[in-house]
């Protein structure tokens, strides 16, 4: 079996999954009062409100169901697991608003610019999420979170202030964590040799480990100099270590396919390692 067709299995037996007994609705209305049943189930009723379709008011939080809701109607197996972790991620996340931040919980993760931008205009609060992104590469950023048990929380200004640092002082913790607490690449990471796909998947922060640049070096060394990596969900991190049209084609039609059927879409990008920093590899 090749490796791409190994991957793509995997993935599918990662997100299959049997159909719930209660069946979860598939239109807009339908599906937003069902999220709301739950999350009043998860929190109480006073602090859940319907603000609109696909939109539902969390206490101070806004909880935008756009993403899970095109991700069941593409997956109806997998639709009620997803569900379930994304309802007791939004009321974990709720329940942590009141408890002041942490330093040892300061993590960067790599996100979208589209993500950034909807994370600070997307709050029940009196304003905007205030969060402290910096550019990555083209389309993308690097983006302070809060790890907290159930769930990442973004982590704002108001955060910032409450652990004493600015922001760039925030963004330096959070990469010195991700240090300490990630394994060193060669530890999990295989060369990838001819016609090989190199994946690390299961873990919030594999994308971050891009953010740690000299962390690869060893890795594209044992790949004669060629490291081409893709970060298409924010739990996984694909990479072959040749740069002929076949194996870029093959990348690409992987990042493709693990975009079609993961809720936690990030990126079709992919990137060449340089010394210096990574670099967009043109389409």
């Amino acid at each position: 079996m090749s490796p791409l067709k190994f991957v793509s299995a995997t993935l599918l037996l990662v997100f299959a999954e049997s159909i719930c007994a209660q069946e979860i609705p598939r239109d807009e209305v339908g599906f937003t009062e069902y999220v709301a049943s739950q999350l009043r189930k998860e929190v109480g009723k006073d602090a859940v409100v319907v603000k609109g379709l696909l939109t539902i008011g969390l206490g101070e939080l806004q909880a935008n169901l756009d993403r899970v809701f095109q991700f069941c109607s593409g997956n109806a197996a997998g639709c009620s697991t997803e569900l379930d972790r994304y309802v007791k991620g939004a009321a974990q996340v709720h329940k942590e608003r009141s408890v002041p931040p942490s330093k040892d919980a300061v993590r960067v993760v790599v996100r979208t610019s589209q993500y950034v931008q909807a994370t600070q205009s997307s709050t029940g609060g009196p304003g905007p999420v205030q969060t402290l992104p910096r550019p990555f590469v083209e389309g993308l950023a690097a983006l302070p979170v809060l790890d907290t048990p159930r769930a990442i929380k973004m982590l704002g200004e108001k955060d910032a202030k409450a652990l004493g640092m600015n922001e760039q002082e925030v963004y330096d913790l959070g990469i010195a964590n991700l240090r300490k607490e990630l394994k060193p690449l060669m530890e999990v990471a295989k060369v990838a040799g001819k016609g090989q796909i190199g994946q690390l998947i299961g873990d919030s922060f594999h994308p971050s480990r891009l953010l740690l640049l000299d962390g690869w070096a060893q890795l594209a060394k044992e790949q004669s100099g060629v490291l081409i990596v893709a970060i298409p969900a924010t739990d996984a991190v694909f990479y072959i270590g040749e740069d002929t049209p076949v194996a870029v084609d093959a990348l690409r039609a992987l990042v493709k396919d693990v975009m079609s059927r993961a809720p936690n879409r990030l990126s079709s990008t992919l990137l060449r390692y340089k010394p210096s920093g990574w670099e967009v590899l043109a389409q």
